[in-house]
């Protein structure tokens, strides 16, 4: 085991210790908890005199979240809420050069499962307010901060739970900021020269998943007859995961082609979907997620049916991964009922409405700003995730929420790498430039 000699800043140790709880999110019913790490949050913000809440989920008091309000200077300003979740995906220790629960320094890195989603921006925001208690600096309005359970599935235990019970907590906020957005990259330009580009997420594809159940006439395998309830899962799933969604720009999606495209000196035609599919292979790793969120998607991912080879079952069951693009919800809707067929039943299992929020104005420029801060010639392009975050929840609260959550580029050539994966790992480096544009954005915006 490797350890750097010299005394890390505070954020590192935070992260550190933040990663060394198991906050695992398996899943609904099975164990999980975040609780120790919420009550470990808890305790030190309390500490540095802030009066933070601990919620633990009437259904399962192991899923727990931590809410605290920092009071701004003024008060008549709307507030703004920094939102990060504590739950982290599985991790195959097995896989691992490290023990991806111990929170290990080496080689510059910080690794563990949650370095880089996201509990390396949970300890920005507790170092923040750690520090704003010790110094006595306040910003210029309120900020809320709330630390969150199950993310990882579908914010049932946290964020959803959070909205619904205690939409109070969130009062007066007009803004939130949160994962997946802010990460400062290097991408070569058309003439090969090296250009900063992050990218603010300011949209994010709806979530729609489906449990789809068939049924026909259980018998001997021996004996198949017309209505087999397997063929006709297998045939849905089929036309599901083969449709040739069209192209479809949302306004977010737009803007991001138009000015990384800019940016890089590429030149790039909108004007179809022949032209929007070349501009996007054309940028290559700098259109990021864009090959996912210029349409609609609709993947088939479980599948159910049988328990013997010779028997025939009367039921199967499929569950489908849909996203929808802002602006397509009724288009796709509209589309569903002829992929699906007809004798499919077809079942809701969570949804999540496209998010847009806007580019320009006080919030936009705030953000901007506390990027240009850190790094003063980076490029900043608004974004859209091509998957869903606890967004979606904060959202229902009128709330417009942002994907920021800042990262540096390391001077040595050091990359954010393993999130969902092995050896997930973060810069140190990267994580305290991330911290100066978080504190920067909180106190000024």
């Amino acid at each position: 085991m490797s350890h750097e000699g010299h005394e890390q800043p505070e954020v590192v140790d935070l992260l550190r210790t933040l990663l060394r709880f198991d906050t695992t999110n398996h899943g609904p019913g099975r164990a999980n908890g975040e609780l120790e790490a919420a009550r470990w949050v808890e305790g030190l913000l309390r500490d540095a005199g802030w009066e933070p809440v601990l919620l633990q989920h009437p259904a399962d008091p192991r899923r727990a979240s931590v809410v605290v309000r920092i009071e701004g200077a003024d008060r008549s300003l709307p507030g703004v809420l920094a939102q990060g979740h504590l739950d982290v995906v599985p991790a195959e220790a097995a896989d691992w050069s490290v023990d991806p629960f111990a929170g290990e320094l080496r080689d510059g890195y910080v690794l563990g499962r949650g370095a880089v989603d996201m509990k390396d921006t949970c300890a920005s925001m507790l170092a923040v307010a750690l520090d704003w208690g010790r110094s006595g600096r306040r910003p210029r309005r309120d900020v809320v901060l709330a630390f969150v359970a199950d993310e990882e599935t579908d914010g049932t235990y946290g964020a959803e739970w959070l909205v619904e019970a205690h939409a109070d907590l969130f009062a007066g906020v007009a803004a939130a900021v949160s994962e997946s957005g802010a990460a400062i990259e290097e991408h070569p330009a058309a003439d090969g020269t090296p250009v900063r580009l992050a990218r603010i997420s300011a949209g994010e594809r709806g979530t729609l998943h489906v449990r789809l159940t068939t049924r026909g006439t259980s018998g001997h395998g021996s004996r198949p007859g017309p209505d087999n309830a397997v063929l006709r899962i297998v045939d849905a799933l089929h036309r599901i995961g083969h449709h040739p969604w069209p192209v479809h720009l949302a306004d977010v999606v737009r803007a991001q082609l138009t000015q990384t495209a800019a940016a890089l000196g590429v030149e790039v035609d909108l004007g179809s979907d022949e032209g929007v599919v070349a501009a996007v292979a054309a940028l290559g790793a700098a259109a990021d997620v864009a090959p996912y969120t210029i349409r609609a998607s609709t993947t088939p991912t479980v599948v159910h049916a049988g328990t013997k080879v010779n028997v025939v079952p009367g039921t199967a069951t499929a569950e489908v991964d849909i996203r929808c693009p802002p602006g397509y919800v009724e288009q796709l809707q509209a589309a569903l009922p002829a992929l699906v067929g007809p004798d499919v039943e077809v079942e809701p299992a969570s949804v999540g409405y496209p998010l847009e929020a806007p580019t320009s104005g006080p919030w936009w420029d705030a953000m901007v700003g506390a990027l240009r801060h850190v790094d003063p010639a980076v490029v900043v392009v608004p974004g859209c995730m091509g998957g869903g975050t606890d967004a979606k929840s904060f959202a229902r609260l009128g709330i417009a929420c942002y994907g920021f959550a800042p990262v540096t580029l390391d001077p040595e050539g050091r990359r954010r790498t393993g999130i969902h994966g092995v050896d997930e790992r973060i810069p140190v480096s990267s994580l305290v430039g991330g911290l100066e544009a978080l504190r920067h954005f909180l106190e000024t915006v």
